[in-house]
């Protein structure tokens, strides 16, 4: 009984950012527990990798290019969509930099993806299952930036610490529809957009310094929370 609610049969996730690094992996976890996926990327290029092996894993895959800072095209996405269960709201960047003569343009960059886009799509999927009365689950992948501080960082925590507020006020306005908000708060993880900065020795002893199980995460070690948040053993 335990483990079955654990399954996603005849559940369908959309994952954002879903053509590399956490995303990628985050879709496949759910795939192997059973949910059909939508996947969604800027470039299908990253996508036709992910879907390939969705498809190999006996489960429904459709692949939808969306660039989630544009408003427009959000919209549009979500017009596409006939059936949702979950959110795996993945899309982020970090551009990190000392806060004197930061760059408005990276600042912009930060807070549009992170933030604004993050929001946005949260917003449209709880729209869609409001109105649909289905329960389900929104799982915005947040940082452990998200509850600390640390230098060359300001801008990337401050988009982080918002990600961490708008869920907990969304899961009080969702919770009496039974849908369910959460964050995921990872660590270092090595993923493409982290790896250069893992090549800097001085910079990787300072990150393993902050971890005590003394190694750089991988995704492998995020997707037991996923499918945990995903299923209704959550």
């Amino acid at each position: 009984m335990y483990l079955q609610s654990l399954k996603l049969n005849n559940k369908t996730a959309l994952v954002t950012g879903a053509g590399k690094g956490i995303g990628k992996a985050c879709a496949i976890a759910l795939a192997e527990a059973g949910a059909d996926l939508i996947l969604v990327s800027r470039t299908q290029k990253d996508l036709s990798g992910v879907q390939i092996k969705i498809k190999q894993l006996k489960r429904k895959c459709t692949s939808i290019i969306c660039n989630v800072s544009n408003y427009d095209e959000v919209k549009k996405l979500f017009s596409q969509i006939n059936k949702l269960d979950i959110l795996v709201n993945n899309a982020g960047t970090n551009r990190p930099a000392p806060c004197i003569g930061y760059d408005e343009a990276d600042f912009d960059a930060i807070m549009n993806l992170n933030v604004r886009a993050a929001y946005f799509v949260a917003s449209a999927v709880a729209s869609a299952l409001v109105s649909a009365k289905e329960e389900g689950s929104i799982i915005n992948v947040s940082s452990q930036m998200g509850h600390v501080g640390a230098p060359t960082r300001t801008v990337y925590c401050a988009s982080k610490h918002a990600l961490e507020g708008f869920t907990r006020a969304l899961a009080w306005e969702l919770g009496e529809s039974g849908i369910r908000v959460n964050t995921l708060c990872p660590t270092f993880i090595e993923t493409p957009l982290a790896r250069p900065m893992l090549e800097d020795k001085d910079f990787k002893a300072w990150v393993l310094s902050k971890i005590a199980l003394g190694r750089i995460g991988q995704v492998e070690d995020l997707m037991g929370a996923v499918v945990y948040l995903a299923s209704d053993a959550s």
